[in-house]
């Protein structure tokens, strides 16, 4: 099953339009002035800067292939049957629509086929994609698609839950609100009873 990730198409095509690092600190300085202040005052003048920075560690996620962090496995399982679960791993990424954070967390299982990846691999593929411009719903299906894909996996299945800040902060201004959205496949979107294991675990 090839799964096509938006993402990386986006950035693909567009590599060698990349804007320079002048140029995105340059529109830093645009919506500071815009916001009604003085980028030139020095509690401002180095912020481009920073901000630039920031964004490079807010959106890291487009430059890992999350096939190289599964690719790595482990086939001596005992004949393991049951599934592996991986609960409340925290994420921050931000809407692709106002670029406000989305603060929460994952609950992942799968299913091995043969061989099992280390536990922390589940924990970067959840960073790869929540370091992007994202929805929600998007995030969560990514994140399961890839596991599915680049593992092979019997079944996998994915939990989220978080806070959308671009809700929380502005707009109508609804706090202690989460979304939460599931993705499940294989084995997990076709026994009812393994779905509800996996959801009462968490």
């Amino acid at each position: 099953m090839t799964i096509i990730d938006k993402h990386s198409a986006f950035q693909n095509e567009n590599e060698i339009t990349k804007p320079s690092r002048e140029e995105a600190e340059e529109a830093v300085r645009t919506l500071i002035k815009w916001a009604g202040d003085n980028p030139d005052r020095e509690g401002l003048i180095e912020t481009p800067k920073r901000v630039i920075k920031a964004f490079g560690e807010y959106f890291a996620g487009y430059h890992i292939d999350p096939k190289k962090v599964l690719e790595k496995t482990f086939s001596e399982t005992s004949n393991y049957q049951d599934f592996v679960m991986l609960k409340d791993i925290n994420f921050r990424s931000h809407c692709e629509h106002h670029l406000a954070p989305i603060i929460g967390s994952v609950s992942i299982a799968y299913i091995p086929n043969n061989s099992v990846v280390g536990i922390s691999k589940l924990a970067r593929i959840v960073d790869i994609f929540a370091k992007r411009l994202q929805t929600q719903e998007t995030m969560t299906a990514e994140i399961g698609n890839s596991i599915q894909q680049y593992l092979n996996p019997k079944g996998v299945a994915v939990y989220v839950s978080a806070e959308h800040h671009c809700m929380s902060s502005r707009g109508v201004n609804k706090t202690n609100v989460d979304m939460v959205t599931t993705h499940f496949l294989g084995e997990f979107k076709e026994t009812i009873n393994l779905r509800e294991r996996f959801l009462s675990s968490i």
